[in-house]
């Protein structure tokens, strides 16, 4: 004897959560997770910012368009971002303004008495800025459980310790938890995250190549201080970005390092790594690490989400490979992958997206 849904979601994090409640007014969908709770890899290591030009040029739409929703719920806070660079990058610093600028994003070139007075102690060779004051912080935590509880009121079912063991797919899917069950249903999403490849091969489907890559995250103490009122600190050339947090800064070496999915652990090279880059930047004293962590952030080739039907076998649906930008993007993304998934056509708030940019199809 089997369950009998429209649709299962593999994934509890922020891309299933969402997608989840999106769908459970329109069908019968099983949210299935893999652990004893949902949000315990990527989702729950974020840092936890909201930046319209965090993922380049073409994820923005996707961001900008989520940020009335999030301001409307109560999920994000002031911020401020400053991206800085040093001397002999004016190119990069003219392409950035110009992408976002071209964007519709607000983004205003600082000088060097300027980025100084906004990071005390900055070193000399750091004579360019980029202020974009749209910045937030975002409640990574809200926003995931907001929509774990709009799908339990859509009549979603959440099972957690269900990993998916096979499936098999001939007219409907026949899938197999490692709870013991054993489910049916019409549709197969993969909002599997680091594991969507490793799902997709479960399920007889080619992987599209999306990769998890390992981000390191450290929170130190500085001398002095660091003051709540500094923005997200941002290295252009994408070596470092650093935020406070509590009297306490998050640094991020920016590392992108391959990985194979797993519960992902900081390496102690890439925390040092993170220490030295970062005293490069300021003349701070970092007097102690208090804690480290990483996340696994999965990409597709080409570094853009993928939503949408499968091309050889339309009834697997991806909604994976959302890199560091699933959580800011996840409003926008989970209304557009469920108007893919319904047939359903764009409402305000994916009006002024292009889903063609995202679809899985694009693979060939």
């Amino acid at each position: 004897m089997s369950d009998r849904f429209d649709i299962a979601v593999i994934g509890a994090g922020m891309a299933g959560a969402s997608l989840a409640a999106e769908l459970g007014p329109h069908a019968r969908v099983v949210l299935l997770e893999a652990e004893d709770a949902p949000g315990r890899h990527a989702t729950g290591r974020s840092a936890a910012f909201w930046a319209e030009t965090y993922g380049g040029p073409l994820v923005q739409p996707l961001t900008t368009a989520s940020g009335g929703w999030l301001e409307d719920h109560g999920f994000l806070g002031e911020r401020g971002a400053l991206n800085i660079a040093r001397a002999g990058q004016e190119a990069e610093v003219e392409a950035f303004i110009a992408d976002f600028a071209r964007a519709g994003v607000r983004v205003e070139r600082l000088g060097r008495d300027e980025i100084e007075r906004i990071v005390p102690g900055l070193r000399a060779e750091w004579c360019h800025g980029v202020s974009e004051p749209t910045c937030k912080d975002i409640d990574v935590a809200g926003v995931h459980g907001w929509y774990l509880a709009e799908a339990k009121r859509a009549g979603v079912e959440l099972r957690c310790r269900a990993g998916l063991l096979s499936a098999a797919h001939d007219r409907e899917w026949r899938l197999e938890l490692a709870d013991g069950s054993t489910i049916r249903c019409d549709v197969l999403v993969n909002a599997a995250g680091a594991w969507a490849d490793p799902v997709a091969e479960l399920a007889g489907v080619r992987p599209l190549g999306i990769q998890p890559l390992r981000r390191t995250v450290v929170q130190i103490r500085t001398v002095p201080a660091a003051d709540g009122g500094l923005p997200l600190v941002v290295d252009l050339g994408g070596q470092f970005y650093f935020k406070p947090e509590s009297g306490r800064l998050w640094l991020s070496p920016h590392d992108e390092t391959p990985s194979l999915p797993c519960d992902a652990a900081p390496e102690e090279m890439d925390v040092a790594i993170a220490i030295d880059r970062f005293e490069q930047v300021v003349d701070w004293q970092v007097e102690r690490i208090e804690h480290k962590w990483a996340g696994l952030r999965s990409f597709a080739p080409d570094r853009l989400p993928v939503y949408g039907p499968d091309l050889r076998n339309p009834a697997f649906f991806w909604f994976a490979g959302q890199g560091g930008f699933g959580i800011q993007t996840a409003p926008a993304a989970a209304r557009l992958a469920a108007q893919i998934l319904l047939g359903h056509s764009a409402d305000d708030l994916t009006a002024g997206l292009d889903r063609n940019l995202y679809l899985a199809t694009r693979f060939g």
